[in-house]
């Protein structure tokens, strides 16, 4: 099942989405019983998800406006850096990555952790925000995101799925000279816009991560990345059981996996965002998430 956030004439209501047939039904309607957003959708999963199937007409997709599927995310988005290994290689290469010291060292050997503000969230279509005077070395990064469906602590790998309520896309837009000046990725990872979240979520069930999905991001029209979820470094199983050793993760916490190859600082010289770009992501199975930079 695929959910979105969205607008039509009001509020933000939370709603199923069949995009083939470019249909999307409230889920309160469906439900028969208020649910205020995607947090509530999530916690109440196991009660309402048999109640949810699309019936009558619902509305054109075409005509609601789609939010992040959790427009304001509770805690700060979690991230994973160089987590694949190509990427990992192109970041240390570019002298942006102080992490690590050399090639030799380039890959991780656990996972790298840090978040990003939940500030930085911003749905389908909506403009990335240029930081003037605060960077002038934008960078995109196409990620798989995972949406926490139960609470774990402790989660051991044979049990992580089992904790997973669905994927989404990200975007980690990052300011790669905030990132070097700081030597540490929050500040240059948490500017305003900075995390483009959607089109929807796709609910667990739908999705084979063991049969890997095509990650790809074009820049205006050019293909810059292209990778596939099964060259993680780190799969998603060790993922949660290293993040939840010791920190309790909660429904509605949110997960980009890490970026391929093919980001700006990957090129020579380095091909940076500006005004007017417009980056499309696309992910097999999820759908296509698409920001102008403004």
């Amino acid at each position: 099942m695929k959910l979105a956030t969205f607008r039509f004439d009001g509020p933000p209501r939370v709603g199923v989405v069949d995009p083939a047939a470019g249909r999307i039904w409230p889920a309160d309607e469906l439900a028969d019983e208020p649910i205020a957003d995607m947090l509530q959708l999530i916690r109440s999963w196991a009660r309402l998800r048999e109640r949810l199937a699309p019936r009558g007409p619902g509305l054109e997709l075409s005509r609601v406006t789609l939010e992040a599927p959790i427009p304001r995310p509770p805690r700060n988005v979690l991230c994973v850096g160089k987590n694949y290994r190509a990427h990992a290689h192109e970041f240390t290469r570019s002298g942006y990555d102080s992490s690590a010291k050399g090639a030799a060292d380039a890959v991780p050997t656990a996972p790298v952790v840090f978040t990003k503000a939940p500030e930085t969230v911003i749905g389908p279509d909506q403009p990335i925000r240029y930081p003037d005077g605060v960077s002038e070395q934008v960078d995109y990064e196409a990620e798989l995101a995972v949406v926490l469906g139960t609470a774990g602590r402790g989660i051991r790998p044979e049990d992580a799925q089992r904790h997973v309520f669905g994927y989404t896309i990200v975007n980690d837009v990052t300011a790669r000279d905030l990132q070097a000046r700081h030597k540490q990725w929050f500040l240059g990872k948490s500017l305003d816009t900075f995390c483009p979240m959607g089109p929807w979520i796709v609910t667990a069930d739908e999705i084979d991560l063991a049969a890997g999905l095509e990650v790809r991001c074009w820049v205006n029209g050019e293909l810059r990345q292209q990778g596939d979820t099964r060259d993680l470094v780190f799969d998603l199983p060790t993922l949660l059981a290293a993040l939840s050793a010791g920190l309790t993760l909660q429904p509605g916490d949110v997960l980009a996996t890490g970026t391929p190859a093919g980001v700006g600082i990957g090129f020579d010289p380095p091909r940076f965002l500006r005004r007017g770009d417009r980056v499309r992501i696309a992910i097999s199975g999820i759908g296509v998430l698409e920001n102008e930079v403004v």
